[in-house]
């Protein structure tokens, strides 16, 4: 019929892609990702677990997985077999006075890096990285020579400057890559609005700056607090440090595994107390300049 129009049916949308659900996949990391945590996790439980169940069964061949029945006797031991506090004062005093210098001297080096142009800077650069690509060991007899010069065997303080000679390259170089990502613009910016070049620094980059410090302090104190070899080949046993201490526990007899343990716990417990202090500020550190923008 004319004037009439003809309805046409609509046309169907083509189909849109689903994309598939990958379940099996997303369970494979899932997996893989416990598997990483049960062998990084596994060595501290076994401690603890040592350390907290009776002697004998230390050196049990059937291994027991729980500590029962549990004791603390082992704690009692380990405090009892020779000074404890004596080590583990020094090792506080040498840590912090190592991240405390380091620090410092650390961050003024990587800001002159960082933000000054200057003859032999890029010699600078790989001058850090070489000393940080040398091994410890290699290191061992030029510096008791050096410390034997200066006098300083058998002080706190020559072990000081000895952990500073490893841990200064590295607070440099990390320090340096944070200072990069904080634009200088702010720097001008403040300095334009009248503040001088070390209170822009102060008031803008310090503040920015802070959570990758705490960051490079951390590691550098860890380093520090386990390090054994220089404390070994420094310090007498009347001065000995923390780590250092753990050798009591090896006699003429054998070792004494569950001691051992206890006194490990121990010794880890104030770098664990230091950690979750900080540990906002050390989360926000490594991820620091991940985003631009």
């Amino acid at each position: 019929m004319s004037g009439m129009s003809v309805l046409t049916p609509p046309t169907s949308a083509p189909p849109t892609a689903v994309r598939p659900n990958r379940p099996k996949s997303k369970a494979g990391w899932n997996v893989l990702g416990l598997l990483v945590f049960v062998v990084m996790v596994f060595p501290v439980y076994w401690m603890l677990n040592t350390a907290f169940k009776p002697a004998k069964y230390a050196i049990d061949p059937t291994p027991r997985f729980f500590p029962w029945p549990m004791s603390l006797e082992n704690f009692r031991r380990a405090l009892n077999i020779s000074d404890f506090w004596g080590p583990v004062e020094r090792s506080l005093i040498v840590s912090g006075s190592t991240v405390v210098i380091g620090a410092f001297v650390g961050l003024l080096a990587a800001l002159a890096i960082s933000r000054f142009a200057f003859r032999g800077r890029k010699l600078v650069i790989i001058s850090i990285l070489t000393v940080q690509m040398v091994p410890l060991v290699a290191m061992v007899i030029p510096v008791f020579l050096l410390l034997n010069q200066l006098h300083q065997i058998d002080k706190l303080s020559g072990l000081v400057l000895t952990y500073l000679t490893f841990i200064l390259p590295f607070t440099v170089w990390t320090l340096r890559g944070f200072i990069v990502n904080i634009p200088k613009e702010l720097e001008e910016a403040a300095m334009v609005d009248g503040c001088t070049r070390t209170g822009a620094f102060l008031r803008v980059v310090f503040p920015l700056l802070a959570p990758g410090l705490v960051a490079t302090s951390i590691f550098g104190f860890i380093q520090a607090w386990n390090e054994f070899l220089y404390a070994l080949l420094v310090m007498s046993q009347q001065h000995e440090t923390a780590t250092v201490w753990l050798g009591s526990f090896t006699t003429a007899h054998g070792t004494e595994y569950a001691p051992m343990m206890a006194g490990s716990t121990m010794m880890g417990i104030p770098v664990v107390i230091l950690f979750l202090f900080v540990q906002r500020k050390m989360a926000a550190g490594l991820t620091a300049g991940a985003v631009k923008g």
